[in-house]
């Protein structure tokens, strides 16, 4: 493996570290991209066939629907799972790269040449940040758009966004000039516009409670809520019945559809656009807003990966216990992980401020990963 050395040498440069050389960071971006590249294509088929084989168990007592459509349909639905996976392939793929790197004694030789873990460390973490970047702004929105459809067919199939019929029922806040309105309905269908089953709960400006509303059906129109053969219940007062009532609304078909979209289903480009139309309607926006932010932490979620890596991988073959530091990596992401899924629905709970629930694991893991790096290598 070629390696050269620029900025001479230690003495020579103040005492500072010699640059990798460009051939060097060629050489071990591409070990690095491949590796990552075959454990993300790895997992992804894995995940296509067992979702394939799930999808055909469901759509079994289904007429007119073929092996074909269901394998698109999982096509479509495997990339949204594949992009949550992304750092778990970062992960493994910088852990098989510097396994290998080591077991041919590649990076001994780097390291006798003078090139310090930190330099060798920078290909893969500006791969993990370049990775990341597009998994944003491409991935992200291809996924996003490829689960929407999945959705629209699923809900054609299966029932509302591939739900069960005993799993249906939905509930819709909204803000308008009368004050604070709360829908459930049994079930819904034309995007949530059509409402089956309805139990409103009236509040005015103040917040204070004014009326419950039950109804046998309920239509979107606009400006308002059509409510049908409506109970109005008002405190203190008997039970009024009505052929027809109106809840004051101004909520949108097309605001109400995107609404109803789970946050990983639309696109980057889209959640701010979204999380401010929702709050303008009353609707709750957090998670557009925590999945905002939580995009624009992967690419140093990314990193905090491949310092992790490299804390439980650079030193095997000099010291053994290679399947305790494997272990260990693996573990250690497995945690990283799971914090981040633990902190998020904090935040969506409204338990911690969006920002902190969306960014703290990302820059926990890095600032352990860097501390282990400090503590185990010794330049």
């Amino acid at each position: 493996m070629p390696i050269r050395r620029q900025g001479g040498s230690r003495a020579a440069s103040g005492g500072g570290l010699p640059m990798i050389g460009a051939t060097l960071a060629r050489y071990l971006t591409l070990r690095f991209f491949g590796t990552i590249a075959l454990v993300f294509l790895t997992i992804f088929g894995m995940v296509y066939i067992v979702d394939f084989v799930e999808l055909l168990r469901r759509a079994s007592n289904k007429p007119g629907t073929t092996a074909s459509f269901i394998a698109f349909l999982s096509f479509l639905r495997t990339p949204s799972v594949a992009e949550q996976i992304l750092p778990f392939c970062v992960l493994f793929g910088t852990m098989i790269a510097f396994i290998d790197l080591t077991r041919k004694l590649e990076l001994i030789v780097a390291r006798a040449a003078g090139v310090s873990v930190w330099q060798f460390l920078l290909p893969p973490v500006m791969l993990a940040l370049t990775i990341g970047v597009l998994s944003v702004l491409v991935l992200n929105p291809a996924a996003a758009q490829m689960k929407q459809r999945a959705d629209r067919i699923e809900e054609h199939l299966f029932g509302r966004a591939g739900q069960t019929a005993s799993d249906a029922s939905l509930w819709i806040r909204q803000t308008s000039v009368d004050g604070q309105a709360f829908l459930h309905a049994k079930s819904a269908k034309d995007g949530a516009t059509e409402l089956k089953g309805v139990s409103a709960y009236l509040y005015d400006p103040k917040g204070h409670f004014e009326a419950k509303v039950k109804a046998d059906s309920g239509r979107l129109l606009p400006g308002a809520w059509h409510l049908k053969n409506a109970l109005i219940t008002t405190p203190g007062q008997d039970a009024v019945r009505v052929g027809t009532y109106l809840i004051a609304s101004n909520v949108t078909p097309d605001h109400l559809a995107e609404t109803f979209l789970t946050p990983d289903a639309v696109p980057f480009w889209s959640l701010q656009r979204l999380r401010r139309e929702t709050r303008q309607a009353g609707l709750d926006s957090k998670g557009y807003s925590l999945q905002f932010q939580t995009l624009l932490a992967r690419p140093l979620l990314l990193v905090a990966m491949v310092l992790i890596a490299a804390a439980f991988s650079l030193r095997f073959f000099r010291f053994g216990g290679i399947t305790r530091m494997v272990g260990g990596g693996l573990g250690a992401g497995f945690v990283l992980y799971l914090l981040t899924k633990i902190v998020a629905d904090l935040g969506a709970s409204g338990q911690l401020s969006v920002s902190v629930a969306a960014w703290s694991p990302a820059i926990v893991g890095s600032m352990l990963g860097a501390l282990a790096l400090l503590q185990r290598e010794d330049g």
